[in-house]
């Protein structure tokens, strides 16, 4: 079960561009935010699905009062940053990202693809104002940004005032006050003919997405019902960057590989709506996975926190 088949890959090679400096903008007024009560956060599960991943041991950290944005930034949002700073993503300045190939005509033939994870497949000028290329349909005010790499990330939410959560606060907050569960609504597994939920994949993977969860790609960010802190999201859909890097708690041999082998990658959480639990059973809680931070793709996106109320 659940290898990292629907993860998106890295970049072949590692671009070396960076974001240019964004100074917060205090007349950003972006903010649609929802307060999460500091106190004793659990991070993990005594329960992991994925060994590799180091989902466990269960831990608890103390984390702050922090105001956290109901949904993913939307594409909206992400187009008042461009505007008002003039600001090209690394998927811009790079001139291609990764989509999903039942998502582009006939398939992406004629498309580069990916070794072993040939449903990813190379598009020219596919970013967040076009996320399957120019050829498609341009993105939807209501959807969440893609195709942003964590530079991108951390650049516009800096602009906004606020940052990205850390693996403990995004835990705290997708746990909605209900503690020790699998999902933010507690521990029932969605179904594969009406996950009610949460957007995840349906049928089989990745050929038939039965969109038994009302779609069959991404959903508006502020799509099903919110969590315990009126938080949307917090798993499925898309990918959401954190502010760390990937690593797994331990000093085995094991954990010293798996750092080894990460070395560079930031750590993402919640899974995404090419996820289901025969392969990918990353849209859990307690879930993770790494990439590099210039990797970009049609289901990675970000959700920002705020230390200070708006």
């Amino acid at each position: 079960m659940a290898d990292k088949a629907c993860c998106a890959p890295p970049r072949g090679a590692q671009s070396g561009l960076a974001a240019p400096r964004i100074a917060p903008d205090p007349a950003a007024h972006l903010r649609n935010c929802r307060p999460c009560p500091g106190g004793v956060a659990l991070v993990g599960t005594s329960d992991p699905q994925i060994p590799s991943d180091c989902e466990g041991p269960l831990i608890q950290k103390r984390v702050r009062d922090l105001w956290v944005e109901a949904g993913t930034i939307t594409v909206a949002q992400f187009r008042r940053f461009v505007m008002a700073t003039g600001y090209r993503t690394i998927a811009e300045q790079l001139g291609w990202s990764f989509v999903f190939f039942d998502h582009l005509p006939n398939r992406g033939e004629g498309t580069l693809g990916v070794d072993g994870l040939e449903w990813w497949r190379k598009i020219e000028r596919a970013t967040w104002h076009d996320p399957t290329g120019p050829q498609g349909a341009p993105a939807s005010d209501e959807m969440p940004v893609t195709h942003v790499a964590w530079d991108d990330a951390r650049a516009f939410a800096t602009w906004a005032g606020g940052r990205l959560p850390k693996e403990a606060e995004w835990e705290h907050a997708a746990r909605g006050g209900l503690g020790d569960v699998r999902y933010p609504w507690g521990d029932d597994e969605p179904s594969d003919t009406n996950a009610k939920h949460l957007n995840i994949w349906q049928g089989e993977f990745p050929v038939h997405d039965t969109g038994g969860d009302g779609f069959t790609g991404p959903a508006p960010a502020l799509a099903y019902q919110p969590n315990g802190y009126g938080l949307y999201q917090m798993v499925g859909n898309v990918w959401e960057w954190s502010a760390e890097p990937f690593r797994v708690r331990g000093a085995s041999r094991e954990a010293r590989q798996i750092n080894a082998a990460a070395r560079g990658q930031k750590l993402l959480k919640g899974g995404s709506f090419l996820c289901h639990r025969s392969y990918c059973y990353r849209y859990r809680i307690a879930a993770r996975t790494g990439n590099t931070p210039d990797s970009t793709s049609a289901h990675t996106g970000f959700r920002v926190v705020y230390d200070h109320a708006p």
